[in-house]
């Protein structure tokens, strides 16, 4: 993926109605079921890269749901079609957001989580891109509405982002100040966020500044774990951090 040498599109030159979303992969949980995550997959992924995945964690108390994101043009590959949550070009601080987009995805995701038992945890986490997104979510649970002002609807227990980055982090802080409400909320979710030093995609300075500008804005109950090396990938060192950090943030019975 290419994140340079150009400008995100604004997300409403394409009705966002022909935007489909792929298939959705759900990995049950083994034992009692307590916790339902959904993991967004990076860009020109799909779902059933980390279903797999998933199967083999030792989390058996986790339902896992794995959507894949519509197939759209994405201005960092010229206008390409790919699997996008939303539309981006460059990642940093002077790129336009695609709010239309970044609402599109958020809404999806609190959709496939609309349906799960009351007494059980509702998480969001993703890698690359998907972080972005899951992190996006993360900023609607505090506000109580997406970023067009229509009420969010969940009450998010944990976020998980790996290799990713935040959008919208310019108004964050100014959003945020003298609301009581949406501090509170955002001091009480949990979030873990990991990046690798070597990532040659996301580059480590945007991770380390998204954890920065969460925990001033806000989100004091915030993990940053660096990998010393790691590119744009997950390995297990990583993914069992994972594990361990949802264990005990969501108090669950399996390990």
């Amino acid at each position: 993926m290419s994140v340079s040498g150009s400008t995100a599109g604004s997300g409403s030159r394409t009705s966002r109605t022909s935007f489909e979303f792929g298939r959705t992969h759900v990995v049950r949980p083994k034992g009692k079921h307590e916790a339902t995550i959904v993991w967004l997959h990076g860009l020109g992924d799909k779902g059933s890269s980390w279903s797999q995945l998933f199967e083999s964690l030792p989390l058996p108390n986790v339902k896992w749901i794995c959507p894949t994101a519509p197939t759209r043009p994405v201005a960092a590959f010229g206008g390409f079609p790919c699997t996008a949550w939303f539309d981006v070009g460059d990642i940093s601080e002077d790129a336009p957001d695609d709010l239309d987009g970044l609402d599109f995805s958020a809404a999806h995701i609190a959709n496939l989580l609309s349906t799960e038992p009351s007494d059980v945890k509702l998480c969001v986490g993703g890698f690359s891109m998907g972080s972005a997104a899951a992190l996006y979510s993360a900023t609607c649970h505090a506000f109580k509405q997406y970023g067009n002002g229509s009420p969010y609807p969940l009450n998010l227990s944990a976020v998980v982002g790996l290799s990713g980055w935040l959008p919208c982090s310019r108004t964050l802080r100014n959003r945020m100040q003298g609301m009581n409400d949406a501090g509170r909320r955002a001091a009480a979710l949990p979030i873990l966020l990991c990046h690798g030093t070597g990532d040659d995609v996301v580059a480590y300075q945007h991770g380390e500044k998204s954890a920065r500008i969460l925990s001033s804005s806000g989100f004091q109950n915030l993990t940053f774990r660096n990998y010393q090396g790691l590119g744009h990938y997950t390995i297990p060192e990583e993914t069992d951090e994972v594990c361990r950090w949802l264990a005990a943030n969501l108090s669950l019975g399996g390990t």
